[in-house]
């Protein structure tokens, strides 16, 4: 007999594993952001450059509502608090990251936005009042409980939950590596396992996947920087029975290009979005 996966506590084990990663890489701080927020922001904002069916789909939506009211669930330097403030009544920002947050603020100052209000916080610490939409858009990714982040959503919207979600493609690297280490080809909680724990919930929740193609490849300076993201990533110690297999793994896959290697496109995004009315 075939054994029925439990999403929620896959979910809950691959995000305790980026953790123990990030323990390995000693960098599990308390704003892991502090160094790197605005050089973050400005990789959104390349990706920002081309059109974009989430962005697209969102807008629709609340120009067709006229007045709803957002909250953004992890806003990070602001990038989608300022686009939905151009369409909603108000936003509500809510990130645990000072080092965001400052960024943040100066990218509402610079559009001259006044109908945006900031909460420093995690989400499932923070008290929000309901708004009509509640957004996340990859930041779910460091919470362990997804039931708990997904019920605090539906409580706090009136209309509808989104969820923006990385879906990484079944035959990468990170995917191959997975089915040896875990034997299962989920290396982080993503789309795939999220959709699943989703339907666990009883939530039959629509998908909008990006039309635009993957997002831009890893690169590496090296074989050993390549494994050695790859073991931290997987919370490997530093000498571990998988070395062998993954250093053949990424020399068989990585391709170097002008002095670098260069990963497989693997990514892309999916938007998840339901109704709350109709639960």
């Amino acid at each position: 007999m075939e054994l029925v996966t439990d999403w929620l506590e896959l979910w809950r084990q691959l995000v305790e594993a980026q953790r123990e990663g990030w323990r390995v890489e000693g960098r599990a701080d308390a704003d892991v952001w502090r160094a790197k927020a605005r050089a973050y922001h400005a990789t959104v904002l390349r990706r920002w450059a081309t059109p974009d069916s989430s962005r697209d789909f969102i807008a629709a939506d609340l120009r067709a509502h006229g007045s709803d009211t957002v909250i953004d669930v992890g806003a990070g330097s602001g990038s989608w608090t300022v686009f939905l403030a151009g369409m909603a009544r108000y936003v509500t920002a809510i990130d645990p990251s000072p080092a965001m947050l400052e960024v943040l603020h100066e990218n509402v100052a610079a559009a001259g936005l006044s109908n945006v209000s900031v909460l420093e916080g995690g989400w499932l610490q923070v008290d929000v009042a309901p708004h009509d939409v509640v957004f996340c858009s990859h930041a779910i990714y460091g919470t362990a409980d997804i039931q708990a982040f997904v019920r605090k959503m539906e409580a706090a919207a009136r209309r509808r939950c989104y969820l923006l979600l990385r879906m990484p493609l079944p035959n990468g690297v990170m995917a191959e590596a997975a089915r040896r280490i875990w034997g299962q080809p989920y290396d982080s909680a993503n789309f795939q396992v999220a959709y699943n724990a989703l339907l666990q919930l009883g939530i039959c929740a629509n998908v909008v996947f990006e039309d635009n193609g993957c997002w831009q490849p890893w690169t590496s300076a090296s074989l050993d920087e390549a494994l050695a993201d790859v073991k931290r990533r997987f919370g490997l110690d530093a000498t571990s029975e998988y070395d062998a297999f993954l250093w053949d793994l990424l020399d068989r896959r990585l391709v170097r290009e002008q002095g670098q290697l260069v990963w497989p496109v693997a990514t892309r995004s999916a938007l998840v979005y339901w109704d709350v009315q109709a639960l």
